[in-house]
Parts: structure tokens; C-alpha cells; sequence
């Protein structure tokens, strides 16, 4: 047990800290699956640095105070060149000297923390608080993995206490945002929220699914050992310990060294991965701060120089939509223009329509503006009271695409709308092209985002079925023309030196690139229906999603027909699913997008009758209450169907109230009916259904094998095999495959890079197998 703690905590170091992995991320868990189990066994032998202890602990009632035994203080703060002028004079005279050495770093914008080693094990952490007392969070610290357990090295203090900054890096705050939207909750408004609420959280397994990132910048108590005499050297020694510390650190001297430090950071802030607000100086003889000391509650030694302000007041003369390239719509603010942060700003994201509302935003109000680092500039709040009078109309968020002309939908729970057009929108043809070349979909080979790029860009193709309309001489004129704006581009980089690729021989043309991707083009012509529907790119329909519906429904053109209700009472696709795929072949320029696919000559292999067990699915009752009809459960479904009625004449009924139903059931599905198209609906369903029935093979005996009953959810990168490979045998053995992890999940099978399904699984206690386990289960 022991030495597995002390191989783990170093690879944990090699991954996080030093971004140099040293095993494959398979073996890591192999030796983190024994620790565990080996822990179970004697927890009376478990250690306090064990990196089991990351994964997150019970919750707590409430976070307990800790008083720290150094005040944790603020600092001076300046904002122009004077202010350190100003600062460096009054050092120089109170150390009477004619120059001083600065320790220079960055000022993170985080959550301080003071972290507490005794012996060189991590005991205690706690948030500054007021500066004298915190709050304990040591459990959520746990699971912040670039923070160390145990001190490196033999001879560590029999007490130290690091001061430093949690934060949150600028890619980990997207993905967390991202998560947040898929999951229908909040998003954090910037990385120090972020950072702040993932820590302050009671449960701790919440923080651990949370990426979190740790700088130390200095020490409060020391205990059985003597510190380094310079505060740039105790830096030093912190990286010694194993401690994570920024290299964006310098010993300068004088003011124009301070002044020196601070334009040069500026001048990289934006290419940071995390945010900062500032720089700090610190004299960097420790000897030299003592002398100094403090007034009031902060020292003398050591001065915040902020960035400019990244706040100012505008006007709103417009709000506008852009359409993102996975169709997402974002309002967005044309302000009158204004510098922020030493940048002119004419443009601010909103967000999207609940946050327009949530703020109120109207064109003519005065708003706050911000703008962070790179982050693109945002709308903080409106000056109500200088909102014009009369008062501008609420915003409300168009209900067609302005790019394309397709409806918007806006899906529920969800905070983003999105164009429908997937497609046939210019705004999203680029990324519907990568998307429907990809391995997993069409999987034409050579056609990478350099080409895709240049074939739209030279307006050779307009969406996915031209394609298949490519020609030799297109290719060739596109390598022209992409040639002929990248030399234009070089010369204009560099004019006294036209690049001219090694070996490249004017007026000899190289073909065999093209004939060969018009090859793999050619070859895709005819893919299995699943990866057909997969390469669409309709929402929410990944490989899973798109195997059951061909499994099941056998046939494209019966996928395109498939209302939501039919959809819904499939395995596995909920409403908010049918109701994306019905959606999608429901909007007239997709239609046509995927008629002039199929005419190109793409057609799907291997169709076939709908699957026999759909017979049971297709149950009147099922369906009936699969539309939607408020108050109208399967229940009450079935209670108006035993009264001799079917979907068909259900179509044709104006009164309810005979079948004995509850007088609000009736109504309610009175007022449905009522309501256009809704009887049309209804009236399909009934005629689909009749279609189906009449298309049924007889019902064929279920796969039996060793997995049978069992469903599987497969992530990550497992080691020897594709996860289609150990899909397929799953399924020859009886067993179901997933796309999402849920109650009923009965194993999760994780390889290398696994993410959210591997924390849900845990989260919700689903048992968690690796390649071998998955092999023993299969008997193999």
C-alpha cells in the first residue's frame, strides 16, 4: 500500500504538475483499482496522502472556522506608472538604499487559500476569509490534484504553512460551461466564480468532477526549518517541494524593472491559460520586508499594480444574432464604441435570450461593459435609471435563422437556442461537412479541415451533397486558388522572400492527392443506415442513438417519416431526442439538403424490414400517450381505447367526456384537438402505425448469451480493441449497448481519457469493468 501511494502521488505530479506523463493512463488505473482494494481490506493502514482520498468525501452539514495563526493580509493596490514610482521611492527610503531587487509575479484572479503540512503531510486547508479567520475546506482541497499530499524530499518542516491562489484554467471553465448547458443548469459567469463556487461546495465529489489548478506565492507559519533569505528563493524551494509555481516569475530591479515586468506580462496576459488582474511586487530580500513592515493591513514591502479598468459605460444601438457554427443562437449588443481594458469595444455578447431578459437589455438603454483578458466583452447590467423614455419594447429572440431562413428551436431546460438547418445553414456548413466526413460517420479518408476549408471558402461546395459532385478539375482548381491566397499571404509577410515549397516545380501539376480523395468520397457512397444517420448531425443523435433507430426502424426513408411519437417509444430516446430527430426531417431545407444527397447517388446498405419486436411498441396506448396530450396518461390512454375507439377515429372525435374519462382529462384532450394540425397528427400517427404493422416480419427469438439482460455504456480508449469492436461483442453475447449511463445501466466499461460517463457511473454506483474485465464477463 505504501509504495503504491508514493508511485501514484509521483505520476499525479508527472500529469499535472509537470504536464509529462510517464504510464499510460490504463496502467494508472489499474494501480488505482488495487490501492482501493487493498484499502478496503485494512482501512485501519490507510494513509492521509493517499490519492484515493481525490476522488471526493461524503457531504457535510456546514463548512467549520479556522483561525489563521498568520493574518492572511491584502495589498496595496496601484494603477499607474506614478503608483510604482511612488512605491519604489518609499522603499528605497526606508531601506536607505539607491536601488532594490523586486520578486515580480503574477496576480492570479482566484480564491486565496493557506494550506497547512505538518511533517510534510497536507492536514488542513482554509479559505482567508475576513484575513483572520476562514472556512475549513480541506476535503475539497483533497481532490485538487496538482497539490501535493506529501512534501517531496526527505527534509521537510515540521510545520509549513503555504499561502497561495485556487483558480480555474480558461479551457476547464469552457468545458465546465459546457457541461453545465448540456445539463440544462447555470453557467458560472467567469473562472473565478467558477473556481470560488467548485470549492466552496459541501459535497466534495462535486468539487473532485471540477478541474482545479493551485499556485503557491508564500509562506504564513514555518516550523523546524529556516526559510530561503530572499522571497524569489522560497518560490524556488516551494517548486523543490513539489508545490506548483507559476514560471511566469523575475527578480527585476528598480522602477524600470517593476515597469519592464508589468508591460511584458500585458503583452502576454490574453495568451495565458488562466486569468489574471494584475502583477505583484514584492522586495525580494526577506530581511528587507521584515525592516519594512506593515501599515495597517497590508505591507509595505509588496504592491498590487492592476491592469486598467476592464469595466466602462456605452450605449446599446443594436441587438443582433450570430448563428455558431453547431447552430447555437447569441444575441448580440452593438454598443457605441468604447475602449475597455485599453481595447475599443463595438460588440458584446449576450449570452442568449434568458440573460437578455434576466438583465432587461433594450436598444437605447446605458449598459456596463466588460471585457477579460481574451474573453470576448460581455454585458454586466443595465443603468436603469437612464433608460430612455419612452421605454424600448423587451427583446425577444428571433423565430428564423437570419442566415438561413429556418426555424429556430429552443429546446427545454435549455438556454440556448438553435438553428434547424443543420445542413443547408452557410453558418454552420463547415462544421456540418467535418462532421459528416468524420471516421465514425462517412469516413472519407483525406478529407481533413484544410480541404473542407478551401472547398467552401473557394465556393466549390455549398453542403454535403456536393460531394459527390466533386470533379478533378474542381480539386485542382481549389489547390490553385488556396495556393495562390497562401502565396499572396506569405509575400505580403514577407516580400524579398516568396516561399516556394522544397521540391515543387513551377507548371508541374501533382494529381494522385485528388484522384485519391475522390476515391474515399466515392467509397462512401454507400454506408451502413446507422453511420448515414449519425453523419446527419442531428441533435442528441450520436452512435447509439443512430444504431437503434436503424436496428429498429430498418429503413431511411421510414427514419425521415418517424414522428416523435413513434420515436419516443423506441429503447433509449426520450422525448427531448424524438422530438430533435422529428424536428430536424421535419424542416424543409434539410429535407431538400438530404434529397439532393440521395440523388447524388448516396444511398445506405444493408436496409431492412422494421425490427419484429416493434409490434409490441407499437401498441395504440403506447402511442397515444406518447404525443404529448396533457393529463392523458397510458393509463387513461387505454381507458379511452377499451371503449372502442382507435387512433384513427380518435382523429375524427370532438366531445370526450363519454368514455367515462375525469372531466379535466377530457377537457384537456378536447382543447389538444382544437388545437391545428393536431388532428392531422393523429390521423398520420394511425396511418404510419397501419403501415409498420403491415412491414413486420414475425417475431424472431431474442439473442441468448452470457450478457443477456445486461446493458453496457463504453468510454474513453480502451486498450486492444475499438469500442465498436467491444460493442459488437457485447451484443453477439446477448447484451445491450448505451449511449448514457443511468440507473439501469448494469456495467461501464472505461478506457483511457474516460470523462462524464466514468464520474456518473461512480456518482450513481454502476459497477466499472476495464477491457479485461469486460473480456472475463464475455469468458474470453
Amino acid at each position: 500500500m505504501a509504495w503504491l501511494v508514493e508511485e501514484l502521488n509521483r505520476h499525479i505530479y508527472n500529469y499535472h504538475v509537470l504536464d509529462a506523463p510517464t504510464i499510460p493512463d490504463a496502467e494508472y488505473d489499474r494501480l488505482f483499482r488495487e490501492l482501493q482494494a487493498l484499502e478496503s481490506a485494512w482501512p485501519q493502514a490507510v494513509k492521509n496522502d493517499s490519492p484515493t482520498s481525490r476522488v471526493g468525501a461524503a457531504p457535510i452539514p456546514e463548512f467549520k472556522g479556522v483561525t489563521h495563526a498568520l493574518p492572511m493580509l491584502s495589498l496595496n493596490n496601484g494603477f499607474a506608472d506614478e503608483d510604482v514610482e511612488n512605491f519604489d521611492r518609499r522603499v528605497r527610503e526606508g531601506l536607505e538604499a539607491r536601488q532594490v531587487a523586486y520578486s515580480a509575479e503574477l496576480k492570479f484572479d482566484g480564491l486565496a487559500i493557506s494550506l497547512r503540512y505538518e511533517n510534510g503531510v497536507f492536514v488542513q486547508a482554509a479559505t482567508r476569509g475576513d484575513g483572520y479567520t476562514g472556512e475549513d475546506v480541506t476535503a475539497n482541497i483533497r481532490t485538487v490534484r496538482v497539490i501535493p499530499l506529501r512534501l517531496h524530499g526527505a527534509r521537510v518542516p515540521s510545520v509549513l504553512e503555504v499561502r497561495g491562489e485556487v483558480l480555474m484554467f480558461k479551457d476547464d471553465f469552457a468545458r465546465l460551461n459546457a457541461r453545465q448547458r448540456e445539463a440544462g443548469q447555470k453557467e458560472f459567469a467567469n473562472p473565478r466564480n467558477a473556481a470560488a463556487g467548485s470549492l466552496r461546495q459541501l459535497d466534495a465529489r462535486i468539487t473532485a468532477q471540477r478541474k482545479l489548478r493551485f499556485f503557491a506565492y508564500g509562506i504564513g507559519v514555518l516550523e523546524g526549518a529556516t526559510a530561503p533569505d530572499t522571497h524569489s528563493g522560497v518560490l524556488d524551494w516551494f517548486e523543490r517541494l513539489g508545490l506548483p509555481v507559476s514560471k511566469e516569475r523575475a527578480v527585476v530591479t528598480g522602477c524600470e524593472g517593476l515597469l519592464g515586468y508589468y508591460r511584458s506580462i500585458g503583452e502576454k496576459r490574453s495568451a495565458l491559460p488562466y486569468e489574471i488582474d494584475g502583477v505583484v511586487y514584492k522586495v525580494d530580500r526577506v530581511a528587507d520586508q521584515a525592516l519594512l513592515g506593515f501599515v495597517s493591513r497590508a505591507p509595505r514591502f509588496a504592491l498590487a499594480h492592476k491592469f486598467p479598468a476592464e469595466e466602462a459605460l456605452t450605449t446599446v444601438a443594436a441587438i443582433d444574432v450570430q448563428v455558431g457554427r453547431t447552430g447555437a443562437i447569441t444575441p448580440v449588443a452593438r454598443l457605441q464604441p468604447v475602449s475597455v481594458g485599453g481595447v475599443t469595444v463595438t460588440n458584446a455578447t449576450l449570452h442568449n435570450e434568458d440573460e437578455v431578459l434576466r438583465k432587461d437589455v433594450r436598444v437605447g438603454d446605458t449598459v456596463v461593459v466588460r471585457r477579460a483578458g481574451d474573453v470576448i466583452p460581455e454585458v454586466l447590467s443595465v443603468v436603469l435609471e437612464r433608460r430612455p423614455a419612452p421605454e424600448p419594447p423587451r427583446y425577444r429572440l428571433p423565430q428564423t435563422c437570419p442566415v438561413c431562413g429556418s426555424h429556430v428551436v429552443r429546446e427545454e431546460g435549455e438556454a440556448v437556442a438553435r438553428c434547424s438547418g443543420g445542413l443547408s445553414c452557410a453558418a454552420q456548413r463547415k462544421e456540418a461537412i467535418r462532421h459528416f466526413a468524420g471516421r465514425r460517420m462517412m469516413d472519407i479518408e483525406g478529407l481533413g479541415d484544410r480541404y473542407i476549408d478551401s472547398l467552401v471558402e473557394c465556393d466549390l461546395i455549398h453542403g454535403v451533397a456536393d460531394l459527390y459532385r466533386l470533379t478533378l478539375e474542381d480539386l485542382l482548381a481549389m489547390k490553385r486558388l488556396a495556393d495562390e491566397r497562401d502565396a499572396a499571404t506569405n509575400e505580403l509577410a514577407n516580400p524579398a522572400n516568396p516561399v516556394l515549397k522544397p521540391g515543387a516545380r513551377p507548371g508541374k501539376v501533382a494529381t494522385k492527392w485528388a484522384e485519391n480523395l475522390l476515391a474515399a468520397i466515392a467509397a462512401s457512397r454507400h454506408p451502413p443506415l446507422e453511420r448515414l444517420l449519425f453523419a446527419l448531425g442531428i441533435r442528441h443523435v450520436g452512435e447509439s442513438t443512430a444504431k437503434t433507430l436503424a436496428d429498429w426502424l430498418g429503413r431511411f426513408e421510414l427514419v425521415r417519416r418517424a414522428p416523435s411519437a413513434l420515436l419516443r417509444v423506441l429503447p433509449d430516446i426520450g422525448g427531448t431526442v424524438a422530438d430533435a430527430i422529428a424536428d430536424f426531417f421535419a424542416e424543409e431545407r434539410n429535407q431538400r439538403a438530404i434529397d439532393a444527397l440521395l440523388a447524388a447517388g448516396v444511398a445506405p446498405q444493408g436496409e431492412h424490414a422494421p425490427r419484429a419486436g416493434l409490434r409490441e411498441k407499437l401498441d395504440e396506448a403506447n402511442l397515444l400517450a406518447a404525443l404529448g396530450i396533457p393529463k392523458l396518461t397510458e393509463p387513461r390512454a387505454r381507458q379511452l381505447l377499451g371503449a372502442g375507439q382507435s387512433l384513427a377515429s380518435l382523429a375524427h372525435l370532438n366531445v370526450f367526456g363519454v368514455f367515462g374519462l375525469p372531466a379535466g382529462v377530457a377537457g384537456a384532450l378536447e382543447e389538444w384537438m382544437q388545437q391545428p394540425g393536431n388532428r392531422e397528427e393523429v390521423a398520420a400517427l394511425a396511418a404510419l402505425r397501419a403501415e409498420l404493422l403491415d412491414q413486420l416480419p414475425e417475431d424472431a427469438a431474442p439473442v441468448q448469451g452470457p450478457l443477456s439482460g445486461k446493458t453496457f455504456v463504453l468510454t474513453g480508449t480502451l486498450p486492444t480493441m475499438s469500442r465498436d469492436a467491444a460493442g459488437a461483442l457485447i451484443e453477439a453475447a446477448g447484451g445491450k449497448v448505451s449511449g448514457s449511463v443511468s440507473k439501469k445501466t448494469s456495467y461501464v466499461v472505461a478506457g483511457a481519457e474516460a470523462g462524464s460517463k466514468l464520474a456518473k457511473a461512480e456518482e450513481l454506483g454502476v459497477t466499472v469493468l476495464d477491457e479485461t474485465g469486460l473480456l472475463a464477463l464475455l469468458g474470453q
